[in-house]
């Protein structure tokens, strides 16, 4: 089985006036050999639309092996309760309780890679999955695909300079990004 990725349910990012008025996280599922992993719960508001995919694609969720959180914001973070047999993984940086903390660098199983990418958070960490093409689920380092387009860091960084580092970092990788908060787009 090559890897396969589903998008569970897309995020959104609504914006007044430059101020952040609602904010969902896009949830991402990975298909390997011997593992299922979910990248991000999203928000209460998508649960359904997250139990509705991994439904409609025959996956429970206590089939899933690993959930990545690629960092600690409430909109990335508020489904975890229903992966309740899963691993947690995060960055030591965004530390959380019941979550192994990632140091540096790691493949967590062939074709997928946890890479961290500050900028947004000093802990925010991206997924690279080699698969049919190679994507990177960015979270927050690429909430968006206009951060691409228009080559600006996160509205929201800690440090400008880390942000566009990671941006460029995931470019020279991917052919398709998976962005926190919106549909996927190609590179």
């Amino acid at each position: 089985m090559e890897i396969r990725l589903d998008i569970l349910a897309v995020g959104s990012l609504i914006k007044e006036n430059d101020e952040i008025k609602e904010a969902h996280s896009t949830s991402t599922l990975i298909r390997t050999e011997n593992m299922t992993i979910v990248v991000d719960t999203s928000s209460k508001y998508l649960k359904p639309a997250i139990k509705s995919s991994l439904k409609q694609l025959k996956v429970l969720p206590e089939d899933v092996d690993v959930v990545v959180l690629t960092h600690s914001h409430h909109d990335h973070v508020e489904n975890n309760d229903m992966f309740k047999k899963a691993k947690f993984y995060i960055r030591e940086e965004e530390a959380a309780e019941g979550c192994a903390s990632v140091s540096k660098d790691m493949e967590i199983c062939k074709g997928v890679k946890l890479v961290h990418t500050p900028g947004h958070t000093k802990g925010s960490m991206s997924v690279f999955v080699n698969a049919d093409r190679k994507y990177v689920i960015t979270g927050d380092a690429v909430p968006l695909e206009d951060n691409i387009r228009k080559m600006v860091p996160p509205g929201l960084h800690y440090d400008k300079e880390e942000a566009m580092k990671s941006i460029k970092t995931i470019m020279a990788y991917a052919d398709m990004i998976v962005p926190g908060h919106g549909f996927p787009f190609t590179v």
